[in-house]
């Protein structure tokens, strides 16, 4: 049993010109969409930032402090 090739058509999308309003509530109340999702999520990442942070500040004063030790 072989099997036979289906023919597919393509599917095109296009923007009507008379309907070009593409995302309008994307940027309709942004500053609250924002202020909602910070003050949403400010625990998750606050606990997120911290360790990251704090590594990469203790990597930074490390390698000074072995600049500072090999310098004489």
């Amino acid at each position: 049993m072989g099997k036979t090739p289906v023919r597919m058509k393509a599917v095109v999308y296009a923007l009507s010109p008379f309907q070009q309003k593409v995302m309008p509530g994307l940027w309709k109340d942004l500053p609250g969409k924002i202020h909602h999702k910070v003050s949403e999520n400010w625990l998750n990442a606050t606990l997120l930032l911290t360790p990251v942070i704090g590594t990469y500040s203790y990597a930074q004063y490390f390698k000074e402090q072995e600049k500072l030790e090999h310098r004489y």
